[in-house]
């Protein structure tokens, strides 16, 4: 038990660091670094098994961190960054202020305060497939449906709760997450996000809708002088931008699924993306008739993908050496052992990781940081216990996101809370029963749907 006890120190040592605010990349780097010296000095190899050494065990963590490097900056990481950059450019040419302005359209029409309020969340959590983005879907929430919420009765709180929670559950099959995701579970994106994860996730957003309803409508009763409307934020900032524009966002989507190899050839989502910026860029040109400013904006997404890199990819590779660490120690062939020992092998795993994603999101209040660190650990754990990776990695991939729902010191929280003025403490009691139900869904509809072996 002594690679376990180590591993176990480590890890809470690192988790403390994170949790003061140090960056997270450095802290799981220097973290990973010192695992892979502890067990090189315990007469363990430092390299993945098969791959030769150097003769040097210093020279051989850095050749794993060399291939890290390669690795994770090429395929997966370059997804990565176009994705951001893609994203960003969306947002500097307002074709995501389009998408919550046309999809808020609708929900003038409903009166029932409380029916407006669900409508509102289903709507929101469809716009998350354009806006990955927690904090800014939040802002740009708050800045449109939140009046109308308010303006018909519903509290404050309410009222923001619903703008804070649409991406606690990841929809959007193009999100970076899922990119991840679907690598680590060893899944073609395509059958992982839509055949596999996308029923999770709609009977999770379903049974959230639900406690949404019936939780907020309780809090309010129990402090009617918090439903008094106040006044209203401003409403949603003016766009250029014409309104055939919130097309754009959902074109990488839709070629997903076009550019399969079964309606049409099949694409790269790299290839996909790089079509969608030349197109976007391109109407750009036919409606300013300015080439200097398109190429301007184009920079907007070379800098979301510089920002990418910088924020992700390098926090993947510290992941990756940390999760090496911890393998290469033993650890995670202890935590086996001691969850098999506990008689409920797989399942039991499932809620360790879970659990352990969960209350580093809360802590954290990042999303991205805890799944990227920890979902680094599914590929060998899912190896060496015989069962599907994707069994693992779908409850941690919606738990990271639900925990930074719950955490009073993540962006989208507070920026929420801010925009509402209410406390941060008071709009996560307004999001904690819908994001435990959510979570519970979560893992009662893996459990049922995706076979463990």
């Amino acid at each position: 038990m002594l690679e376990l006890g180590i591993g176990l120190a480590v890890t809470v040592i690192v988790g403390r660091y994170i949790i003061k605010g140090y960056p997270a990349s450095g802290v799981l780097m220097a973290g990973g670094v010192a695992l892979l010296a502890i067990s090189a000095a315990l007469g363990k190899g430092v390299l993945p098994t098969g791959t030769p050494g150097t003769g040097w065990a210093a020279a051989d963590i850095a050749e794993y961190v060399k291939s890290l490097l390669m690795s994770r900056g090429g395929d997966l990481g370059m997804m990565i960054m176009i994705l951001c950059g893609f994203a960003a450019y969306m947002t500097h040419i307002g074709a995501n202020d389009q998408v919550v302005s046309l999809a808020s359209r609708p929900l003038r029409r409903i009166n029932s305060p409380y029916l407006l309020m669900v409508a509102a969340y289903l709507v929101a959590c469809l716009m998350s497939l354009a806006v990955s983005s927690a904090t800014g879907l939040g802002v740009l929430l708050m800045a449109t449906l939140f009046p109308l919420m308010v303006n018909v009765g519903i509290s404050r709180g309410a009222a923001a709760a619903i703008c804070a929670s649409p991406a606690a559950i990841i929809l959007s099959p193009t999100s970076g997450d899922v990119v991840l995701a679907a690598n680590a579970a060893e899944m073609p994106l395509v059958t992982f996000a839509f055949r596999t994860t996308l029923p999770i996730s709609a009977a999770a957003i379903a049974g959230m809708a639900l406690a949404h309803y019936f939780w907020q409508r309780f809090l309010d009763r129990r402090a009617p002088a918090e439903t008094a409307a106040p006044a209203a934020p401003d409403a949603a900032p003016a766009t250029a931008a014409p309104r055939g524009y919130a097309l754009l966002p959902f074109l990488p989507i839709v070629g997903v699924l076009v550019f399969d190899g079964k309606w049409g050839p099949s694409l790269h989502i790299i290839t996909l993306l790089v079509i969608c910026l030349a197109l976007t860029a391109l109407l750009e040109f036919l409606r300013s008739r300015d080439a200097r400013s398109v190429f301007r904006g184009l920079e907007v997404a070379y800098r979301g993908m510089a920002d990418a890199f910088a924020s992700v990819v390098i926090l993947l590779v510290a992941a990756g050496v940390f999760a090496q660490g911890l393998g290469a120690l033993g650890f995670i062939r202890a935590l086996i052992d001691l969850a098999q020992g506990a008689g409920g092998g797989a399942l039991v795993m499932l809620l360790v990781l879970v659990t352990i994603t969960m209350l580093a999101a809360i802590t954290t209040g990042s999303g991205n940081a805890p799944f990227y660190a920890f979902v680094e650990l599914i590929p060998p754990l899912a190896a060496q216990m015989g069962i599907r990776p994707a069994y693992l990695v779908i409850p941690m991939l919606q738990a990271s996101n639900l925990g930074r729902t719950l955490s009073p010191v993540s962006g989208v929280i507070v920026a929420v809370a801010g925009m509402a003025k209410i406390s941060p403490f008071e709009l996560v009691k307004r999001t904690a029963v819908p994001v435990m139900v959510g979570l519970m869904i979560v893992i009662i509809t893996t459990e049922l749907l995706v076979s463990p072996h």
